[in-house]
């Protein structure tokens, strides 16, 4: 499998939903999981899958992106040649302040379109950075040679989402005969997981085909409209895939992974999931703390009360304080008595003496990085 692979992630898009959590960071550099990002798990499956190249479409806010991704060190792909490449937005002489916001996917690779030509591999997989999931790509890519498809989508069976997602309607052998966007009556369907494959010689020629047009859409320009043109194959994957893109979606995703099962079909030891290394002390929970079904990233300090939680790396939870059902990032710190209930605070939080923040599982409470409460 090593070197047949190509891949491309997009990491430009906006996601209202996600509010707070994206007013410092694009949705792509998310923290999840108590010490990675969500960018990690797609750039990892490709990792794991022997893909030596990867590049990632840029765009906006990304700041808290580089600085997590640095060379790709972390990820075996710190290489001379190819290896990670990370493909910022081109200047726009059209657009006051010279840069546009991507309209589609399409257009964000027409913006790097000579990056595209001097692929070295004949395939590529094109993928987005806000899915949960740990994918064997490698039985993708066979799946695609074996079936000849031009595309082949990996979908899921479970239509349940909340977010403008794409869905399509598959035949009895699997090819994808619709694809519809948005959608109320899901019975029969599949959601798409963003994840295609096709060759590069495809790609080329669908990006300038559909930009002489002005198209910019890869689901309407290419799934909906070339339905009938092209061979788009499905590949149905029954494991655990989530696609983070609403503050209700990122806090009971993450809550879920404190479920050993899917903990288990997420971080499975033959695919490891990489992210960037920090060398933090062991975590340390005073004999009169409570920790009770947490996941609990290194170098955490509880002296309160914590339960049914996840703590990133660095956080503090002082006597008499007590934390419940919240997801609490890195460098956090929850001072003497306080009460937190279903809250999301991001980096950096303090949240002083005896204050009391209460959300509800349905609308948890989010507090910006950074902010003092």
């Amino acid at each position: 499998m090593k070197g047949k692979l190509h891949g491309i992630i997009f990491s430009y898009e906006k996601r209202g939903g996600l509010r707070e959590l994206t007013e410092s960071r694009m949705p792509a550099s998310v923290p999840f999981a108590g010490r990675y990002r969500l960018i990690d798990f797609i750039l990892s499956s490709m990792v794991n899958a022997g893909m030596t190249d990867v590049g990632v479409a840029i765009q906006g806010n990304y700041q808290s992106l580089l600085d997590h991704l640095g060379s790709g060190k972390d990820w075996d792909l710190s290489r001379k040649h190819g290896g990670l490449r990370l493909l910022p937005a081109f200047a726009d002489d059209n657009v006051v302040g010279g840069i546009r916001e991507y309209r589609g996917k399409l257009e964000a690779l027409a913006g790097v379109r000579s990056y595209l030509e001097g692929i070295r591999q004949k395939h590529v997989v094109l993928a987005d950075s806000d899915l949960i999931i740990n994918i064997p790509i490698q039985d993708v890519y066979q799946a695609h040679i074996a079936s000849g498809a031009d595309i082949t989508a990996v979908c899921t069976s479970n239509v349940e989402s909340d977010a403008d997602v794409t869905f399509f309607r598959l035949d009895e052998t699997g090819r994808v005969r619709e694809t519809l966007f948005p959608l109320r009556d899901r019975a029969g369907c599949h959601r798409s997981l963003e994840i295609y494959v096709l060759s590069k010689e495809l790609l080329l020629n669908l990006v300038d085909e559909c930009m002489s047009h002005d198209l910019t859409s890869f689901r309407g320009a290419v799934l909906q409209s070339k339905a009938k043109e092209l061979h788009i194959q499905s590949y149905v994957w029954d494991g655990y895939a989530a696609q983070i893109r609403s503050v209700k979606e990122y806090y009971d995703r993450s809550l879920e992974l404190l479920d050993p099962a899917i903990r288990r079909e997420v971080f499975p030891a033959e695919r490891p999931i990489h992210t960037k290394e920090r060398n933090d002390a062991s975590t340390y929970v005073d004999p009169a703390g409570v920790c009770c079904n947490c996941l609990v990233a290194d170098g955490c300090t509880i002296e309160g009360t914590v339960e049914n939680s996840i703590l990133f790396r660095g956080v503090s939870v002082a006597k008499g304080a007590e934390v419940k059902g919240c997801i609490l990032m890195q460098d956090t710190t929850v001072s003497r008595d306080a009460v937190l209930q279903n809250v999301i605070a991001d980096k950096d939080v303090v949240v002083k003496d005896s204050c009391t923040l209460m959300g509800t599982p349905d609308y948890p409470m989010t507090i910006a990085k950074g902010s003092v409460v």
